[in-house]
């Protein structure tokens, strides 16, 4: 039994990155290369599950650019090695695109201004997307006056990079404000990206009730200038919804004609209806936290008029469509990929094992808790599920989905896991510690599986003060 779980990072292992995207993006594609990672529909989920052959051994793409360092702490405490954090960003951090104060806070704590002067690795798993990663990251520092490297950070659509590899012909790029989704395609290998733009400028009637503004028709490629004869040229490998429609009537229009077209080919029909082309869907929120006091509608929405939609034009034919994203176990995992390559980087724990505890703070049950909750079912280590009250989840409502802990705010949750993860540590060592005391004497149980030993661990008295082991 090992009882350090607190170490000081090697200073080697804390060097920015001065490789490029490329350089940077295949050293951790061969770190990774022996794990794999299936792409798995909701769990319970009516829909379709996503197909076997998605199975791939997903490289963290987001590892793709320089390692940047937190601004916070001022000294350099030690790291946690035995638990991080997992954050979910809408409705936890941001809201409506402005920071939600305690966030802030939340973010320094982590980074060492607390009373055990530990630091806390952690990382960031949206289903949002729609920019580069390094777009959000940007977005994401200036929000929470820290630095976010690409290196901790998963947007809906990040391992749609990988299908890159597999469809070499024209795909089908939505969502996004306004060639944003087509240029991050592009960045990720896609050779022939086409937009619901494409075919409206070429065939107006397409969408009857959407007209391209002057700047869409200007940026909109010119398909039938190409050499093409016609659209029925065209024939569309795959579709990829990467970011929330900007025009859901003309999108689904797009959409469906593809579903029951020939092979894919553009303004063709098939007689059978299921010769069309997959459709991936970059996450599967039905709803999510925005400006407005009330939810708002999310690309899940958009999946089920499609499915429904399809369903009622073919007389009852089903629609296989697939999406990555939170709640399906594989993007946990992904993340859990991305998580140790962070740590080793950043924080110098090249040789340690993955963390027995890895603490998912997140504003909607049905997609953050319901997955967390079963990565946690799954995984050798504990995934422990944070349900915040400052987005989606109403106050006083029962969730669809049981967290480990309900809090006001982020700021609460990261207080949660650090206190717990103290008191737990000196509960292990059989006697009481000042809190000042704990970081510096605190001990775990070594391995991914050892706190699961400890699920039933009572509450310690820690300077006169009960602490809820839970």
């Amino acid at each position: 039994m090992s009882h350090s779980t607190l170490q000081r990072p090697a200073l080697h292992g804390r060097k920015a990155s001065s490789s490029s995207f490329a350089e940077t993006f295949e050293i951790a594609r061969s770190k990774l290369q022996d794990f794999d990672l299936d792409i798995e529909s909701p769990i319970a989920d009516a829909s379709p599950p996503s197909p076997s052959s998605l199975v791939s051994d997903y490289s963290p793409a987001s590892l793709a650019s320089p390692i940047t360092h937190p601004v916070t702490p001022g000294l350099d405490p030690d790291v946690a090695d035995n638990f991080a954090f997992a954050f979910d960003i809408d409705g936890v951090l941001v809201r409506g695109g402005e920071v939600i104060p305690e966030a802030v806070e939340a973010m320094k704590v982590l980074n060492g201004e607390n009373e055990y002067g530990v630091r806390v690795p952690y990382i960031f798993l949206t289903n949002g997307g729609g920019k580069f990663e390094t777009e959000r990251c940007i977005d994401l520092s200036r929000q929470l006056e820290i630095d976010v490297s690409p290196g901790q950070f998963i947007c809906g659509h990040t391992p749609m990079r990988e299908l890159a590899d597999r469809y070499h012909g024209s795909v089908l790029v939505i969502g996004g404000e306004g060639e944003k989704c087509r240029q991050v395609a592009e960045s990720y290998g896609f050779r022939d990206v086409i937009t619901p733009g494409d075919i409206i400028k070429a065939n107006s009637a397409t969408a009857p009730f959407r007209k391209l503004t002057e700047q869409e028709y200007a940026n909109s490629r010119d398909l039938l200038a190409e050499g093409l004869k016609s659209l029925s040229d065209v024939v569309i490998e795959a579709v990829f919804v990467f970011a929330d429609s900007r025009d859901w009537a003309g999108d689904l229009q797009i959409i469906l004609d593809v579903a029951m077209s020939k092979g894919g080919r553009l303004e063709t029909r098939s007689e059978t209806f299921d010769e069309g082309p997959p459709i991936y869907f970059s996450h599967n929120d039905v709803v999510w936290s925005a400006a407005h006091e009330h939810v708002r509608l999310g690309m899940g929405a958009l999946r089920r008029i499609v499915e429904v939609v399809f369903s009622e034009v073919t007389g009852g034919k089903k629609l296989e469509t697939h999406a990555f994203g939170k709640p399906q176990v594989g993007t946990f995992e992904f993340a859990t990929r991305l998580l140790q390559q962070w740590r080793a980087e950043q924080h110098g724990l090249e040789e340690s094992a993955p963390p027995d505890t890895v603490y998912f703070v997140g504003d909607t049950p049905e997609s953050d808790v319901r997955g967390t909750n079963a990565m946690d079912a799954k995984a050798k280590n504990n995934w422990y599920s944070i349900l915040v009250k400052t987005g989606v989840y109403q106050d006083g409502t029962e969730p669809a989905y049981k967290p480990r802990k309900t809090v006001p705010t982020v700021l609460e949750a990261v207080r949660h896991g650090i206190e717990r993860e103290m008191s737990r540590r000196s509960a292990a060592t059989g006697k009481l510690l000042p809190l000042d005391e704990v970081a510096k004497k605190a001990v775990g149980l070594s391995g991914p599986n050892g706190l699961k030993a400890m699920n039933n661990i009572p509450a310690v008295q820690i300077q006169g003060e009960d602490v809820e082991c839970q």
